[in-house]
């Protein structure tokens, strides 16, 4: 197995298995990526994160996509896995193990005080893998979302340090 970060010329590719993904989770309504967004915010040097393709020879195998939040607690930064995805005719062959051991190395390599990440509440095979990786799931939080189009607030005039 080969895992390298995706590149621009990636962008088709990385959106087929982000379109099977959301048919896996349910989600193809949500999906609103195309390559050339692909390219502006995740598949540049600019970019808003990070993704790795996984190959089992020269068959793309899988994804990940991850970026970095920060803690203020630790004073270090996060680690955090938007995406793990296997496609299924590479399910249960130890892609989803090296993909994931990859991204936590990176996370060592980047001083990261932790790895966050969230799986739905029905898939239970995923809950299974990462606790097979020493994980746990921190019930007491309760993740929240606010979408774009329910934004009621005027965008600050402010600048970053």
């Amino acid at each position: 197995m080969e895992i390298r970060f995706a590149t621009s010329a990636d962008a088709a590719l990385l959106l087929e298995m982000i379109r099977e993904l959301a048919a896996f989770e349910q989600l193809t309504h949500d999906v609103s990526a195309t390559e050339e967004k692909l390219r502006e915010t995740l598949l540049n040097p600019g970019g808003y994160a990070h993704a790795l393709l996984a190959f089992a020879r020269d068959e793309p195998a899988g994804f990940a996509v991850y970026f970095f939040s920060y803690s203020t607690f630790g004073a270090k930064p996060v680690l955090y896995l938007e995406d793990l995805f296997v496609r299924l005719p590479f399910r249960k062959r130890g892609f989803g193990q090296q993909l994931f051991t990859y991204v936590v190395g990176i996370a060592a390599q980047e001083g990261c005080s932790r790895v966050d990440w969230s799986v739905l509440d029905w898939n239970s095979e995923a809950m299974a893998f990462y606790e097979r990786q020493g994980a746990r799931a921190y019930r007491e939080w309760i993740k929240f979302s606010l979408q774009k189009d329910q934004f009621k607030v005027p965008i600050p005039s402010c600048r970053s340090n």
